[in-house]
Parts: C-alpha cells; sequence; structure tokens
C-alpha cells in the first residue's frame, strides 16, 4: 500500500450561510451571514471592511449585498491569505468538524458545541489561550458567524479549507460512501460492516452508517476494535493517519491486514481506479475522517502553532557603531544614485523595443560605478521609484535624469537620502528578480514590464518592524526571520511559492524557494546596500520611518497587536502614513535624525607628487563635480582617489577654464602646495590647447604656426586623414570633425573645435533631462486599506440603504403586483401624485429607482420639490439632498408606521 500524493477529497454537499435555508431555530441566534451582520455594531462593520478592503469596491447597497460579496471565492481567497498561522489553523479545524444544518459545527444531536469541539481538534494551554482571540479575528472578517458556542464557518471556506484539508484529513465516513461512485458499498455490505465490527444490524444504509460513525468516534469501543485487528493493520492506518489519507492497493488481492480493515470499513475504496502501481485490479482507498482523528487522540493538527516563532539574535553591535556604518552605507548610495544619473544625462541608454534597458548597457553601467551587475540593477531601480529616472519619450527613445533630479540634488545630503529610503520602502518593484525570465520565457530587465511583486513592501515593512522590536545593534537570525514571516502569512507565502515557480522558465515544479523568502533576503541585502541597516541591525535614524508604517498599518478601530505582532492586523500600510502629510513627516523625521550621523562635506583634498589627489571623506558637491573633469577617478571606497592625465587636464580647459583657473582651483581647495609635476602638466596641455584648430571642411585644420602644419602632413599617423594644405596656415580633410578631433589627440596634440565664426567651441557635456514625468506608482496586493472617513461613510450608506430595504412599508396599490421582496411598481400618474403630496405633508417615501447604467436600486427619499419632470428630495441612503428623473422611478410607497 503506497500513499496517493494527489488525491483529493471528494467533493461534498455544500453547507453554511445560503439565506434561503434556515439552519437554527427561533432565538437560537442569526440564521444567516446577512442577519449576523445586521446584528453587529457600526464599529464592527468598519472593522470588517477595514480588514477586507475589497468588500468596499463599490461599497455595497445593503448589509445583504455585503455578505454575498463576502462570501465569494475571490474574497475568501483573499481573506485567508492574510490570516496567521494559528487563526488560520482553527479555521482549518472549524472546517473538518462535523457539518450540522446551515453549517453549524458540529451538529445538535452531538451534545457538544463548537467551542469545546475546537479545544480538542486544538489541544494545550497556549492554543487554548488564543483560541478565542482567533475566533474573534475569524468572526471580524465574517468567516465565521452565528452564535458564540456554535461558531458557523462560511461556506465558500469550509469548501476552500477542505478539499483537500491542509490538515490531511479526509471526508468523513459518509462522504467518503457518497463519493464512492461505482465502488460504492451496498446495503448487504453495509450490515455485513456491521457485523464485522460487531454492530446490530440496521434498517437501512443511513442508520448503518451513522452507527459505524458512532463507533469510530468513541474512544473506548474504537481501541478495542483496533485490539482485535491482524498485525499489520494498524501500522496500515498509522501511513495515512497525517495525510495524504489516499493510498493505493490491488483491491482484488489484497493483504489480509487491509482486507480487514476494507471489512470493517476503517478504509473506504474510492473508486477512483487507475493503474496506481497494484496487480490485478488496481484502485485507491481513503481513510475516513473519524478514524484519523482517533489516531491522531483527536488533534487536527500534528503540531499546533498558537504562538509566534521568537526572532532569535545571531549577534549584537553597539548602536554607534551600528549608526556610523549605515551612515556610511547612506552617503556610498547618494555618490553612487549621483554618480549613475551624471552618466546617464551625458549618454543617455536607449530603450529596449519590449521596454526596459539592455543588457550591454546593464553591463556598462556596473562598470562604470564598480558594482555587480544585480548591484547596479538596484541602483537603477531605486532612482526610477523615486522618480529621478525615466523614459524621455523621444522618437530614439531613451531613458535620462527627471527635472526631479535636480531638485532633489538641491536638498541636503540627509533629505536626499530620506526621499530615496521612503520610496525604496514602498516600491513594488523588485530588482532581484533581474536577469530572471518569466512566464512566457522573456527576459526581466531593469526598467521593464514584469518586476512588480505586490508583497515585496509588505516583507520590507514586516521585516524592518522585526528589526525595530529586538534591542538596538541586535542582528536577527535570517532563517528566524523568515520562520516568523510564514507564521504571520502561511497561505501567502505558498502563493508567492506558485508566483516565483512561474517566473522562472523551464524550472521544475517546486525549484527554488518560495517568493516570500527570496523577497525578505533581497529586502535585507538592499537595507544593508541603502544604509537602513548597519552590519545586519537597524539604524536608529530609520525608526521614525518604521514607527510611521506600524501606526498606518491597517488595524480596525480599536483594534491593537495581535498574537504579540505589531501591526498583526496587517490589512494595509504599505505606504508611510496615512496621506502625504504623514509621508512627508516621515521622511523629515528620517532626516533630522540621519543629519547627525553624516560627516560634513570637505572642501580640500590632498594632492600628491605622483599627479593624484585623495578625498578622505565625501567632497561638496561642486568640488567633486569639477574634479571628476579635471582627474579620473582611480579608486572608490571609504577615500576617493584622483589621478590626473593629460586626457583629463584638456577636458577641463574644453569647458572653458583657462590654466590660470585651474591652477587657482587647485591651490583653493588643496590643503598642501600644489605640487610642481601637476602645475607642469596643466601648463604643457595649456601651452598645446587651442593651438591647432578643427573645423568643417568636410573639415580642416587651422594654425598659425607654419612648423606646427608641415610637420602634420609629414606625420605617417595622419595618413588616414588624407590632409591637404589649403593655405599657409589651413589644412584641409574629407573626415568629418569629431574623426579629425580625436586622430589628431590620439597623435598627442590639443586641438580644439572651431564655428563657422572661427569661435572656440566649448566642449561642455550636455545635460539630457526628461520631460517632467512622476514616479512609478507601486502596484498594491487588492485594494488600498480605507482611512476612517471613507469607513464612516460606507457603514452610513451600508445602513442606510439596509434600512430601505428591510423596513416594512405600505404600498399603495400597484398597477402590476411587484416581485416578492422588490421594489414598489406604480404607474406613472400614482407616483407623481404620491410625490406631490409627501412635499405638503414631510413624508418619507420608499421608492424604487433604476440609473442610467440600468442598475436598479432601493432608497427612502424625503421628497422636497416636484418640477419639469423631476424630485428633488433629501436621500436617507445616501444622506444627502439628490434630484431624481421622475421617469426613472418604478414604484413608490409610503413607509409603513412602526
Amino acid at each position: 500500500m503506497s500513499s496517493e500524493r494527489n488525491g483529493g477529497s471528494p467533493s461534498r454537499s455544500g453547507t453554511g450561510d445560503a439565506p434561503s435555508q434556515p439552519d437554527a431555530s427561533p432565538g437560537s441566534g442569526p440564521r444567516t451571514l446577512a442577519e449576523d451582520l445586521r446584528a453587529r455594531d457600526d464599529s464592527a462593520l468598519a472593522a470588517l471592511l477595514n480588514a477586507r478592503p475589497d468588500l468596499l469596491s463599490p461599497v455595497p447597497n445593503d448589509l445583504t449585498q455585503l455578505a454575498t460579496r463576502a462570501g465569494t471565492r475571490a474574497s475568501v481567497v483573499r481573506a485567508l491569505e492574510r490570516l496567521d498561522r494559528f487563526t488560520l489553523q482553527t479555521a482549518e479545524a472549524l472546517a473538518v468538524l462535523p457539518a450540522g444544518p446551515g453549517g453549524a459545527a458540529p451538529a445538535p444531536e452531538a451534545g457538544t458545541g463548537a467551542r469545546e469541539a475546537l479545544t480538542r481538534l486544538l489541544p494545550g494551554r497556549e492554543a487554548a489561550e488564543r483560541l478565542p482571540h482567533a475566533l474573534d479575528r475569524l468572526r471580524e472578517r465574517a468567516l465565521v458567524w452565528g452564535p458564540e458556542d456554535q461558531p458557523r464557518l462560511v461556506r465558500t471556506a469550509r469548501e476552500l479549507l477542505t478539499s483537500p484539508s491542509p490538515t490531511g484529513l479526509g471526508p468523513t465516513l459518509a462522504e467518503a460512501v457518497a463519493a464512492a461512485g461505482q465502488a460504492k458499498p451496498s446495503p448487504s455490505r453495509l450490515q455485513e460492516a456491521l457485523a464485522a465490527a460487531g454492530l446490530p444490524p440496521t434498517p437501512d444504509p443511513v442508520s448503518a452508517l451513522s452507527a459505524l460513525a458512532a463507533l469510530f468516534t468513541d474512544p473506548e469501543r474504537m481501541a478495542a476494535l483496533l485490539d482485535q485487528a491482524p498485525e499489520g493493520a494498524e501500522a496500515v492506518l498509522r501511513k495515512l493517519e497525517w495525510g495524504p489519507p489516499y493510498g493505493a492497493v490491488d483491491l482484488a488481492a489484497a493483504s489480509p491486514p487491509v482486507a480487514w480493515l476494507l471489512e470493517r470499513m476503517l478504509l473506504v475504496p474510492t473508486g477512483t481506479g487507475g493503474d496506481l502501481g497494484g496487480a490485478g485490479a488496481p484502485g485507491s482507498v481513503v481513510l475516513p475522517r473519524e478514524v484519523a482523528l482517533h489516531l491522531r487522540g483527536g488533534r487536527a493538527h500534528r503540531t499546533p502553532e498558537p504562538v509566534p516563532p521568537p526572532v532569535t539574535t545571531a549577534r549584537s553591535y553597539p548602536p554607534e557603531t551600528v549608526d556610523a556604518a549605515a551612515a556610511g552605507q547612506a552617503m556610498t548610495a547618494l555618490a553612487t544614485v549621483e554618480e549613475l544619473l551624471d552618466q546617464w544625462e551625458s549618454e543617455p541608454p536607449p530603450v529596449l523595443r519590449a521596454g526596459g534597458l539592455g543588457v550591454r548597457d546593464l553591463k556598462r553601467t556596473a562598470v562604470a560605478l564598480d558594482v555587480p551587475e544585480p548591484v547596479a540593477a538596484f541602483w537603477i531601480e531605486l532612482a526610477y521609484a523615486a522618480g529621478l529616472v525615466a523614459s524621455d519619450g523621444e522618437v530614439d527613445e531613451a531613458f535620462a535624469p527627471t527635472p526631479a533630479y535636480d531638485e532633489w540634488l538641491r536638498a541636503a545630503p540627509a533629505e536626499r537620502w530620506a526621499r530615496l529610503a521612503a520610496a525604496w520602502w514602498t516600491a513594488t518593484r523588485v530588482a532581484g528578480l533581474v536577469g530572471e525570465r518569466d512566464a512566457r520565457g522573456r527576459n526581466l530587465a531593469p526598467l521593464g514590464p514584469g518586476l512588480d511583486r505586490a508583497p515585496a513592501p509588505e516583507v520590507r515593512r514586516r521585516a524592518l518592524e522585526l528589526l525595530a522590536g529586538t534591542e538596538p545593534g541586535a542582528v536577527p537570525e535570517r532563517e528566524a526571520l523568515r520562520e516568523r514571516l510564514h507564521w504571520e502569512r502561511p497561505l501567502q507565502g505558498a502563493r508567492a511559492g506558485r508566483t516565483a515557480r512561474g517566473d522562472r522558465a523551464g524550472s521544475a515544479a517546486g525549484d527554488g524557494p518560495p517568493l516570500t523568502v527570496r523577497l525578505l533576503h533581497w529586502a535585507l541585502d538592499e537595507a544593508e546596500a541603502l544604509g537602513v541597516t548597519g552590519r545586519g541591525a537597524l539604524a536608529s535614524y530609520v525608526r521614525p520611518l518604521v514607527e510611521a508604517a506600524r501606526n498606518d498599518s491597517g488595524r480596525p478601530p480599536g483594534g491593537g497587536a495581535d498574537h504579540g505582532v505589531p501591526g498583526g492586523d496587517g490589512t494595509g500600510g504599505n505606504g508611510i502614513g496615512g496621506d502625504g502629510t504623514d509621508r512627508d513627516a516621515a521622511v523629515r523625521a528620517v532626516a533630522e535624525a540621519l543629519a547627525p550621523q553624516l560627516p560634513q562635506p570637505l572642501s580640500q583634498v590632498l594632492l600628491q607628487a605622483d599627479l593624484t589627489a585623495v578625498a578622505p571623506g565625501p567632497l561638496e558637491r561642486e568640488l567633486a563635480a569639477f574634479l571628476s573633469v579635471l582627474a579620473e577617478i582611480e579608486s572608490k571606497g571609504g577615500a576617493t582617489v584622483y589621478r590626473f592625465t593629460p586626457a583629463s587636464v584638456r577636458r577641463a580647459l574644453d569647458t572653458g577654464r583657462t590654466a590660470a583657473d585651474l591652477h587657482a582651483f587647485l591651490a583653493a581647495h588643496s590643503s598642501t602646495p600644489v605640487p610642481q609635476p601637476l602645475t607642469y602638466l596643466i601648463d604643457d596641455v595649456a601651452r598645446k590647447h587651442g593651438r591647432v584648430r578643427v573645423g568643417a571642411a568636410s573639415s580642416y585644420v587651422r594654425c598659425d604656426d607654419d612648423t606646427l602644419l608641415a610637420e602634420l602632413l609629414a606625420d605617417r599617423r595622419a595618413a588616414p586623414l588624407r590632409l591637404r594644405m589649403l593655405a599657409p596656415t589651413v589644412l584641409a580633410s574629407p573626415a568629418p570633425p569629431d574623426q579629425l578631433l580625436a586622430r589628431l589627440r590620439e597623435m598627442g596634440h590639443a586641438p580644439a573645435a572651431e564655428s563657422a565664426e572661427g569661435d572656440v567651441l566649448l566642449a561642455r557635456p550636455h545635460a539630457h533631462r526628461t520631460p517632467p514625468r512622476t514616479a512609478p506608482e507601486p502596484v498594491p496586493e487588492g485594494p488600498p486599506a480605507p482611512d476612517a472617513t471613507l469607513l464612516t461613510a460606507a457603514v452610513r450608506a451600508i445602513r442606510a440603504g439596509d434600512h430601505a430595504a428591510t423596513l416594512p412599508h405600505k404600498p399603495k396599490t400597484p398597477a402590476a403586483p411587484p416581485p416578492a421582496g422588490g421594489p414598489p411598481r406604480t404607474v406613472m400618474a400614482e407616483t407623481l401624485a404620491t410625490m406631490q403630496s409627501a412635499t405638503l405633508t414631510g413624508t418619507p417615501l420608499w421608492i424604487g429607482y433604476v440609473n442610467a447604467d440600468g442598475a436598479a436600486s432601493q432608497r427612502v427619499i424625503a421628497p422636497v420639490k416636484v418640477e419639469g419632470g423631476f424630485v428633488t428630495a433629501y436621500d436617507h441612503t445616501a444622506d444627502e439632498v439628490r434630484t431624481y428623473p421622475l421617469h426613472r422611478i418604478t414604484g413608490v410607497a409610503e413607509l409603513a408606521e412602526e
């Protein structure tokens, strides 16, 4: 016998919350989910809408529509994904309880309440303490409803959590027999099973199954029955005890232990058949739920997990050491982003036809930044998320800095970094995916499509909140963080794992870790590179950012942290603060906390005799900008080393500076006297600079020195230029001016370009900018959490709509009887007369209304004026004055007196 891993639990008839089937006697509690919601106060409804914001799109007309929408599959799946491990285990245990009428669990005849049954399915002191809170969370999200001692799991959730059950439990005995198909036992076979189990015969199959089920759920009688089993029978059951509950057997030649179990229906043939590896007549069997629960000692899960796993510490550093290391990384981050965009403003990389940055341009950028390609992709995506780079939208489309980059440069370093950190915090684009392939096999490129992953901001937020919950300077174990995040969102991790596998075309199913695990590792690595953490511990200046996000975590009104998890509700809060003001305040607080940690920019460098300059720290921006023109950057790190070369000095002279300007600049910004070799280098290059002029003839060379022109004509290296003498001071060439300039420079000259008027052209780099662009909007996971104003308005509108739909009314004599429970139907003359009468008496009316889109609704209005085919009235449903066309009102009725 082998475990059948691909088997699924058979389908079962739905139980639960259909309003058409009352499921409880009068006085025993609400009969439907809508009635349960109707009995809740406004704060409870607001908590439901806050925890499940998808129910607000659009705002339901009444509570019946809200209950219907809360029971849809897509909404229930999203709600289950937001549950922590123990709350989900509670729902899973509730789903496998025997269902009574209307989804009550267990059935009334069982003589016990669902709360008591759940304590047996989830044993342990801690589980018992956490169980009421878990049920409250399920009830708050409208996944559970009904009386406190008989909670009902909504039908959709029950179906999702039992097909198959995550607990590893199979169907009940009755469900297994009903789903057996051709293998369904006959009435005589059921009587034989009763006799084999030592039970008296029954009059019908239903009572026979009930007798067997009662035996299987009686611990003493079940233990006595298994004591009679032949050797090996219990071992067969143990193989299926924790699931999957399906196994493959040869039904025609079953071994004695298996035959004994089949005879007493401790194993039930499923009738699925198929070649499962057995000989003769292969088939499959299922372990009934009642038998499995006896073997497990009544437990639904092997290990209940009521308490989140602790976040253990790997090592600790002094907080000042952490802040110093993080601040150093913050300065490096600013310099890297600035260097990246300075390069792209003069040499904008093209946009691929499919969107994004090409592989060659990514490599070129990585070389220029002196970082690996994945790290370069992160800095590119960070600049894009901050709105500093975008496509220019030209015919030859290219990526270039945006006008916001100039504004960013003018800000203080701490403020610039805070804006980068805020953009990283909320971004849904994941740079770690660059280089992988999507489900269609297309390469994922930086700045291209396909990099958005909705869980990314929440993973970053929770990771940093957990870091903030440790002692200052503490570095948590990454494995502990991974286990904690998985406990908080177990279903989200599984779904993200399927998404991640789809991203890697050609990989085997299940290959590689889930996406949430990868997001966690990327988030921690990016936080270290950005300066959010130092040596793995959270920097103190980042805590205002974490606190702002924690306060905006989307907790229901009056709610708190769940199971000791800060912001444990987690229904929203990927952003920073509830609005732009809160976001700006958080950014300012981070900038103010970071500013004292950053070193002051230096205004001087150390010039050395080997034609190098050493900057022992960050330089003032103007100094660093011109020094990068005057010299080549030789190495980076804690100190930056610049090297002066003839080419770099010529580049500075091309910007319009003179040799005297360069000498004055170096003297003003050097902490030591300017070395003589550097002075000679500048004077030597300046003496040659501009002596030779290049223009368009196609191109020409002009020089007042006849001897120098004669040397050019005689130089063999100039042969490809095909120079010829036009005048004593002019040479002409068919080569373009830029090629002529480059060739002469290779020959050791320092020519300068000139215009058609003979003026020297200054070769300042062109700073390319895009038109004004906005930063990319994050792609949220579902609708955003509503704010307090929207919640208040939505609850009021739903209450008013429900009042209009359920309030007793006194209809006029209609031209045609309205459908049961539908809006009133009256002819136009009667509608008009009733409206005019109500304007005089102030009587509220119940109307049916069809809007311009054809959507019908019911409203309670107080008419104020009727004229020109329109009625102006105070709409109690919308809580405002509105005007309605009379031809769109289907009928009118007076409200009944209460």
